[in-house]
């Protein structure tokens, strides 16, 4: 069971995202960009400010109608 979990995990397709990092060297809080509810969002951990950034992660759409359009 533990194979076929990993398997499903491994074929998610990544593309780079944009992102929200923490400011705070001692946070490690981020957030997707399209998941954001603010133009320029605070961390919701340690409520400093955030920058943009980018990473690799998995694919994902937001269909939210509360969206932040920019």
């Amino acid at each position: 069971m533990y194979y076929s979990r990993k398997k499903l995990l491994e074929d998610l397709p990544e593309e780079l995202t944009a992102i929200w990092s923490c400011s705070d060297k001692n946070c490690k809080g981020w957030m997707r960009d399209n998941f954001a509810f603010s133009k320029a969002p605070v961390c919701f951990q340690c409520h400093s400010a955030m920058f943009k950034n980018e990473r690799m992660l998995a694919a994902v759409v937001n269909t939210s109608p509360n969206q932040f359009k920019q």
